[in-house]
């Protein structure tokens, strides 16, 4: 006979089962980042530094924005000031456009029941930039907490990622890539426009030229920054060594996607910047500069 031994009910919880779905353990969602798979953690994330803070900074970034380039897009006045057109209204095309003097008023389309020009036009680069990788990431984070930060619990019980509407949308960036291009050949123009005085005489140039040079600038770097320029430019190619052209020109377009992100701010803060300068002019706050 034994001595000091006890004996126990073999338990009925398989080996190696997490404690959390044991009939004893807590009950658990069965799907997302408390689903039976996934490691039983109760706090929402165990990060103890500012994660919350390039969310919230995004955030209010996007959101200022938003809201500036909406109340410019409805207000449909103070978008030109000779020589210089607001980036958000140019290419006009609509026919209630404001004379601009040899700018990009292509007046294509009517009136359009009196709205404002800028409703024709901004679709193109707002949707550029709308299915921008960078800027899913940052308003997917921002807004929609998919997830908020790197090990971070995404408050969503499931995720379908980009697979269905209205996501999927997302999958069109290419398209408007090649629209962001005829945009920005656009206001190329209306940038070389700027070196004009009020009269139309070339070889002169203010502070709007300025302006205008330094966000055409940056809107070329951005958009040819953009993951779809490189891959369209070398993505296919299987032998770069047959190809030395593109693969150089590759290379140029690898250096600026690294800086993605940081060009993906400054030209949305300089269209921003360049758009106000036209009003504040045009409307008569103060008179542009002009240094010969």
């Amino acid at each position: 006979m034994a001595t000091g031994t006890t004996s126990s009910t073999p338990s009925s919880t398989p080996p190696g089962t997490p404690p959390s779905t044991s009939p004893a353990g807590p009950a658990r969602i069965a799907h997302g980042v408390g689903s039976p798979g996934r490691a039983a953690i109760s706090a929402p994330h165990l990060r103890t530094d500012r994660w919350w803070l390039p969310p919230l900074v995004s955030a209010l970034g996007l959101a200022a924005f938003i809201g500036y380039s909406t109340w410019r897009a409805f207000a449909n006045t103070h978008y030109y000031a000779a020589p210089y057109v607001s980036p958000f209204y140019s290419p006009c095309l609509a026919s209630n456009c404001t004379d601009m003097n040899g700018g990009a008023d292509w007046h294509l389309f009517g009136n359009w029941w009196g709205l404002s020009p800028a409703l024709l036009v901004l679709i193109f680069p707002l949707g550029f930039r709308l299915t921008c990788y960078y800027y899913r990431k940052t308003y997917y984070r921002a807004f929609w907490l998919s997830p908020p930060a790197c090990a971070v619990a995404e408050p969503h019980a499931s995720y379908t990622g980009e697979t269905r509407l209205p996501l999927i949308l997302q999958n069109i960036h290419r398209y408007f890539f090649y629209l962001a291009v005829v945009v920005a050949g656009i206001l190329s123009y209306d940038t070389v426009l700027a070196f004009r005085d009020p009269h139309g005489n070339w070889g002169h140039a203010g502070l709007g030229t300025l302006v205008l040079l330094v966000n055409i600038i940056l809107i070329w770097a951005y958009t040819l920054s953009c993951h779809s320029c490189r891959h369209i430019i070398g993505g296919k190619l299987r032998h770069f060594s047959a190809h030395p052209v593109r693969y150089r020109m590759w290379g140029w377009v690898g250096v600026l996607n690294g800086r993605h992100m940081l060009l993906a701010w400054s030209s949305l803060i300089s269209v921003g910047v360049a758009d106000l300068y036209v009003y504040l002019v045009s409307s008569g706050a103060f008179d542009d500069p002009r240094f010969f």
